[in-house]
């Protein structure tokens, strides 16, 4: 029996690496894209920022690709040995399906562990080194953040539209001084500009020219006859880069706190000595919470339910054909993500019992599973 175990489970090791491995390069190399690409084009980002960047996104790739990639194991290396007859030789030699699959049952355990370490600890670690890798890179030539026909909302209490740049070279933009309200209390705009950086002091500096300057009542930002307007041949305005990056340290998603970063979320004053509307913004960041917390947990155990789906899939469909497999663990994959995908998007509503729903797919899955794997040993 040693000999089976080590079998079996050597076969389903090295494939769901394989397999791991490619999915995961699929995904980093996607946000790479998605995320770098800009800052790629206009910028010398340094080459140990762009790994950097790389590193810290693996681990969030890995909750998706480990069990992905396990379920794909699963599929292949069961629907080969099923078309093989192999299950059919063992099987005729007194071993059961559930003895042959304990090398699977003992790997997806492992899986599993593995994903509620990175889900609950490494990932939401990672995410927030990520983002300061980013915003380095950005901070690192700040220049290529304004690019033509494009409104910038990174700097805190500024926005600024620059209608086209070549370089440090600006034409036609506007800079907006907000106030905590979100009104623009102080509007210019410019027919040139040119940026300069200030490194030491860790800013950039936006030089106008030909400019017309609106000045809002701060009493009634919104009373247009109280703006006193002038026109300015040259002004010089400074942009903090550190403040930049505090902001972006501030603004931590949910998806970048800890657990319990999350519960301490699920605190506070309670929800009845509250207004109407920020009762229901309580209600919102609770559910959203509880969401996060569980999502982390269920999502945990999808190893575990893809393996008691695959293995009766495999075999029942008896094809050895790499293609076949494939296909069936997307379509598998598909299904489960889509739950949760669809818990995310309710997360904010408490009604639809979000926190609840993202562990339907754990059991539906291992129902199915289960029920498949009876039929199957009673075959």
């Amino acid at each position: 029996m040693k000999l089976i175990d080590r079998y079996v489970g050597w076969q389903i090791f090295t494939t769901a690496l394989f397999a791991v491995s490619i999915l995961s390069v699929v995904l980093v190399l996607g946000n790479v894209f998605k995320q770098l690409l800009e800052l790629l084009v206009n910028s010398n980002a340094p080459l140990e920022l762009i790994l950097s960047f790389v590193a810290y996104i693996l681990p969030f790739s890995l909750t998706f690709t480990i069990p992905w990639g396990f379920l794909t194991a699963v599929l292949l290396v069961f629907g080969k040995m099923s078309a093989e007859n192999e299950l059919i030789a063992l099987r005729t030699s007194g071993v059961s399906i559930g003895r042959i699959c304990l090398p699977v049952l003992a790997l997806a355990l492992l899986c599993v562990g593995l994903c509620l370490w990175i889900n609950v600890d490494v990932a939401p670690r990672a995410q927030v080194k990520m983002k300061d890798a980013l915003y380095t890179i950005v901070t690192n030539n700040p220049l290529a953040m304004f690019d033509s026909d494009k409104v910038i909302e990174d700097f805190p209490g500024q926005k600024i539209y620059v209608e086209s740049s070549h370089g440090e070279k600006l034409e036609n933009l506007h800079v907006y001084q907000m106030n905590n309200e979100d009104d623009a209390m102080q509007v210019i705009a410019a027919k040139r500009g040119r940026l300069s950086t200030d490194r030491n002091g860790r800013q950039i500096l936006l030089h106008l020219y030909e400019g017309r300057l609106e000045q809002r009542n701060a009493a009634a930002p919104n009373e247009f006859l109280k703006v006193n307007r002038a026109t300015m041949d040259e002004a010089t305005f400074a942009i903090s880069l550190k403040a930049l990056y505090e902001k972006n340290r501030k603004r931590k998603g949910m998806s970048s706190m800890t657990v319990g970063e999350l519960i301490d979320r699920l605190d506070g004053a309670p929800e009845a000595a509250l207004s109407e509307r920020d009762a229901r913004a309580r209600a919102a960041q609770r559910s959203s919470a509880k969401t996060e917390i569980q999502k982390r947990f269920s999502f945990s155990l999808a190893s575990l339910a893809f393996a008691l789906i695959a293995v009766p899939l495999a075999i029942t469909a008896h094809r050895k054909e790499t293609s076949i497999g494939f296909l069936f663990s997307l379509v598998v994959a598909f299904i489960y993500f889509l739950f949760i995908i669809i818990a995310d998007t309710v997360k904010e509503k408490p009604e639809f019992r979000p926190e609840l729903l993202v562990w339907l797919p754990n059991v539906l899955f291992i129902g199915i599973g289960l029920w498949m794997f009876y039929r199957l040993q009673r075959r």
